[in-house]
C-alpha cells in the first residue's frame, strides 16, 4: 500500500482516480489544484510515494507542481496527466522529474497500470511518449 498524493482539478476525473488508486489499497489524498498539493506536500513533509497530477489547473499548474517537488522532495516519483497535447510538450523536458505522463482520457486500467509502474520504477512503455 502507497501513500498517493492526487492533484486534479476536476472533480468527476479526481474522484475516479481517487477511487481506482483505493481499488489496490493505496492510500489517496486528493487536491483540488497545485497550490493546494504544496500545502500537503508541506504539512507531510512530502511522505508520499508518489504525487499524481494533473498538468493543466488554475492557481498553480502540474508543470510548476513537479518543479517544486522535484526541488524539495527529488526523490518522490511524480506521474502527470492531460488531456491537452501542448501540455504534454511542455512537461516533456522536465524527464529527469516525471517518471511519465498519462493521456487523458484514460481508462481504470491505464491508470492503475501507470501508477504500478511509478511505484516499482518500471520505465514507461515507448509508446506513451508520443500523442498522437
Amino acid at each position: 500500500m502507497a501513500r498517493v498524493l492526487l492533484t486534479e482539478d476536476d472533480e468527476a476525473v479526481r474522484s475516479f482516480v481517487k477511487r481506482a488508486l483505493e481499488l489496490d489499497g493505496h492510500w489517496v489524498a486528493a487536491a483540488e489544484d497545485g497550490a493546494e498539493a504544496v500545502e500537503v506536500l508541506s504539512d507531510q513533509d512530502g511522505n508520499f510515494d508518489l504525487l499524481v497530477s494533473d498538468i493543466k489547473m488554475p492557481v498553480m499548474d502540474g508543470i510548476a507542481l513537479a518543479l517544486h517537488t522535484g526541488k524539495n522532495w527529488p526523490n518522490l516519483p511524480i506521474l502527470l496527466m492531460t488531456g491537452f497535447a501542448d501540455q504534454r510538450e511542455r512537461a516533456s523536458g522536465l524527464d529527469s522529474l516525471v517518471h511519465d505522463i498519462i493521456t487523458k482520457p484514460f481508462s481504470l486500467a491505464d491508470i492503475r497500470a501507470s501508477v504500478r509502474n511509478a511505484l516499482a520504477g518500471v520505465e514507461p512503455e515507448q509508446i506513451r511518449r508520443y500523442a498522437c
